[in-house]
């Protein structure tokens, strides 16, 4: 398992599910950090043979030689692609600079990398890309129009991802969580149909055994957020979202 994103609440509580099954090892890549060594050890603690790696979704120009060195190690049968930048909507209004770095982290970095990986799958003949997008992605709201937008984007590419790997042996597979209590939910208004990073982790784990192309989480945002994908434009803006 390859987990690009490291110490991402979300993908150590998969990595957590996976390796309670059969996963035995594991590379975290990301940022250097203590939060980095602190999730590698918790998993070493689960039995897992666990490797950490610099990676910086901002840099594409490392990604192919940096992601390079962990399939050489062997065969990845997932990666699991979970970094990404909420931001901060009022701030990120008023500078563009700031904007544009949860713009390339979500979207940018994550078409490099995802296709740095794919490609290497590909090589390979088998294994799944794991994609965390949002419902967030699903129709850009006033209050979080940016990071929304760049998991709209990210999500499409996902999606065109998949389809040009079918029939390859090559498994991509889009999950969209809602509102997931994290760090980096901390403090901000809960949603209704908020969820938790496990039960993140187990709806992935099922999409994995069912080989599924899309996972809501929970499932009922898929029904909700169909509705308001319809609405229209006008009515949608009073919604208080």
């Amino acid at each position: 398992m390859l987990v690009l994103g490291g110490s991402s609440e979300i993908a150590l509580a998969t990595a957590r599910r996976l390796i309670a099954r059969r996963t035995r090892t594991v590379w975290l890549a990301g940022r250097p950090s203590p939060a980095l060594e602190e999730a590698a050890g918790q998993l070493r603690g689960l039995g897992a043979d666990v490797h950490t790696i610099a990676f910086d979704a901002l840099d594409p120009t490392s990604h192919e030689a940096v992601l390079g060195k962990v399939f050489a190690e062997g065969d990845i049968d997932m990666v699991l692609l979970a970094f990404g930048l909420l931001g901060d909507q009022a701030r990120d209004e008023r500078e563009p600079e700031a904007a544009v770095r949860v713009a390339q982290t979500n979207y940018t970095g994550a078409v490099s990398a995802g296709l740095v990986c794919a490609r290497a799958l590909q090589s390979q003949g088998h294994g799944s890309l794991v994609v965390m997008s949002s419902v967030a992605g699903e129709r850009a709201r006033r209050a979080n129009f940016i990071y929304g937008s760049s998991k709209a984007g990210l999500d499409a590419f996902a999606q065109g991802l998949g389809d040009a790997l079918h029939g390859t042996g090559v498994h991509v597979m889009v999950v969209r969580p809602g509102f997931v209590r994290t760090r980096m939910t901390a403090g901000l208004p809960e949603s209704p149909l908020a969820t938790t990073p496990e039960a993140v982790a187990t709806a992935v784990e099922l999409g994995l055994r069912r080989r599924s192309e899309t996972v809501w989480v929970p499932g009922a945002l898929r029904v909700v957020m169909s509705a308001l994908r319809h609405l229209p434009r006008a009515a949608f803006r009073r919604l208080p979202i």
